[in-house]
């Protein structure tokens, strides 16, 4: 048992059709592919971005604790400064 494959003709105008729509599935896949490019371009930018963001954030993070720290630091000097005065004015209020 063979098969036998039969083909109908194929007219020109058919013929034409069959390959418009062949060029419209080739260009719709250059312009699909195109536009794959620039969203991974686009994606890389966003990405180098995010990279420069997360560092400024840290850097950020980074100068926030230390001046908290050093805030600590002259509130406790000041606090010092001024139980030293206390006790400076304590002490001429006793003498007078």
């Amino acid at each position: 048992m063979s098969t036998v494959a039969v083909l109908a003709p194929v007219s020109a105008d058919e013929f034409h059709a069959l390959e418009e729509k062949v060029y419209r599935t080739i260009e719709m896949l250059k312009t699909a592919r195109e536009e794959r490019s620039r969203a991974e371009r686009e994606a890389a930018r966003l990405r180098a971005e995010l990279a420069a963001r997360e560092e400024e954030f840290s850097s950020t993070r980074a100068e926030l604790s230390r001046l908290r720290r050093e805030r600590e630091e002259v509130r406790t000097r000041v606090e010092k400064v001024l139980k030293q005065i206390d006790a400076l004015v304590a002490e001429e209020s006793a003498v007078q």
